[in-house]
């Protein structure tokens, strides 16, 4: 059974969202929040296996309440859930931790398969970071994320294994295995992908 945590600012969608994961056997929500520091408190409380995270919440912003999860929690994971599709968003929650990123525009189904995969240890990236509806998700381990994030930005592999503390072979390996993943040729494309373009 996985335990999930809601925290959404808008009532209605949040209301939602706890509905929805009361419809399947596998899945139960141990709790909803409407701010960032709710969201801390009740993750420490309640000790969620999945947070659903907003990042635009009034006061702590999704992104401080996620690094401040997973800094007293590092078993937590955390799935961000959110209207903001710009790069700069993806990039900053799995630099503080998130194991996935999907806009509010997916469909219950891809939803409740991002959860069972972050759930899994797996990290979910591609079709909920674009606009892109034909794409499955695609689970990437939470090293592969970090290394396609530093990649979308532009690094070579030399300064992915610098920023990582990796040698430059893993990381060539882990170039490898998101191409593979992401069913791409070149880095170029890796970084469109995860942008959804």
């Amino acid at each position: 059974m996985t335990r999930v945590l809601v925290v959404d600012d808008h009532p209605l969608f949040r209301d939602g969202l706890v509905g929805l994961l009361g419809t399947v056997a596998d899945i139960v929500t141990v709790g909803s929040a409407g701010d960032g520091a709710t969201a801390v408190a009740m993750a420490s409380q309640t000790r969620p296996d999945v947070v659903l995270m907003d990042l635009n919440l009034p006061g702590m912003p999704g992104l401080e309440a996620t690094r401040r999860i997973l800094a007293e929690r590092p078993d937590c994971r955390v799935l961000v859930l959110t209207m903001q599709a710009d790069q700069a968003s993806v990039t900053s929650a799995l630099r503080v931790g998130a194991s996935g990123y999907l806009l509010k525009e997916a469909g219950q189904q891809e939803v409740l398969a991002a959860i069972r995969t972050v759930a899994a240890g797996g990290t979910v990236t591609g079709r909920g970071t674009g606009h892109d509806r034909t794409r499955p998700p695609v689970a990437l381990t939470p090293r592969e994320s970090e290394v396609l994030a530093l990649l979308a930005e532009g690094s070579s592999n030399a300064e992915i294994a610098r920023a990582l503390g990796l040698s430059l072979k893993t990381v060539q390996n882990h170039v490898s295995n998101v191409l593979a993943k992401l069913q791409v040729r070149d880095r170029t494309q890796a970084a469109l992908r995860m942008r959804g373009l």
